[in-house]
């Protein structure tokens, strides 16, 4: 035999009571929403203005002379900065050469090879890479390339920003790839692949899209260094391509101008930085722009 037990009769609480807790909450959600707000502004100001000063510097520099053609003579009107501009496209180019076979495939075998002691080390090695300074391993380059050469080279300075490319790249690939699904790799496998197949045509052709964003981050970066290529690359006012000899970048001409103290390098200096602040920009977002449409094709 049961009992039913009697429950009391609902009571809804004043219309008064109701709607002050309701105004407590929006006021809340408001100032919440206002710090948000708030918080994203000041995160954005110091950007904003390095974007204005350089803007208002470099204004009388921005033109069509600015990509084509080179600095000019102290004391002579003009001039741009396009042979730097062309020799940043070679280095970084014959950077990426060297820095995205070997960081994808490094980043590969670590993710095939994880939790093992080589795995572990590789990524240890790669972590600290990061934190080293830029200008050590161009200053390691020097030494490595352009002493027992005795010459200054764009394929020295290409070495340079590998260097500091490979364990971005590395990074990304591994992290990336760890999102992948275990059992694609094992269906691979069941498929009569080989292992290091099935995680080329496998794996690596799931998480393209993500490695390649990981590759166009850690390129745009690189892009902007300055300290490797002084001792690599060293600079040149001429348009000289050759990759066996010295050759002009956008950051050196950058570096070298805003130093002068003459105005209309300076100038052109800003407008230098501007052109590398929205190229890196650029890059990182369309890099963004197309992870997020390749996911939402998967959805």
């Amino acid at each position: 035999m049961t009992t039913s037990v009697a429950l009391p009769p609902f009571e809804a609480p004043p219309r008064t009571e109701v709607s002050a807790r309701l105004r407590w909450r929006m006021l809340r959600s408001a100032f919440v929403l206002g710090a948000a707000i708030a918080g994203t502004g000041l995160a954005l100001l110091p950007l904003l203005s390095i974007l204005a000063h350089l803007a208002i510097t470099g204004w009388q520099a921005v033109g069509v002379a600015l990509v084509t053609d080179v600095p000019r003579p102290i004391g002579v009107e003009g001039g741009g900065l396009g042979n730097g501009i062309a020799g940043s496209i070679v280095v970084v180019a014959l950077a990426a050469l060297a820095c995205v076979p070997l960081g994808v495939g490094a980043g590969l075998w670590v993710h095939e090879h994880r939790g093992t002691r080589a795995a572990d080390a590789l990524t240890f090695l790669a972590d600290v890479l990061n934190g080293v300074p830029s200008i050590v391993l161009g200053i390691t380059a020097w030494a490595l390339l352009v002493r027992p050469v005795g010459r200054f080279s764009a394929l020295a300075g290409a070495a340079a920003l590998a260097m500091v490319a490979i364990p971005l790249v590395l990074r990304a690939t591994s992290d990336v790839l760890a999102q992948v699904p275990r059992t694609l790799w094992e269906a691979g496998l069941a498929l009569g692949y080989p292992r290091w197949r099935a995680g080329l045509a496998v794996v690596l052709a799931t998480a393209r899209a993500g490695v390649a964003t990981g590759v166009l981050v850690a390129l745009a970066r690189v892009a902007g260094e300055t300290a490797p290529l002084l001792f690599t690359a060293f600079g040149s006012l001429y348009w000289a391509l050759d990759p066996r000899g010295p050759v002009a970048a956008l950051p050196l001409q950058v570096y070298a101008m805003a130093l002068s103290p003459f105005d209309a390098w300076r100038s052109l200096a800003a407008a230098g930085a501007l052109l590398l602040v929205i190229g890196v920009a650029g890059a990182s977002v369309l890099a963004r722009r197309a992870l997020a449409h390749v996911m939402r094709g998967r959805a």
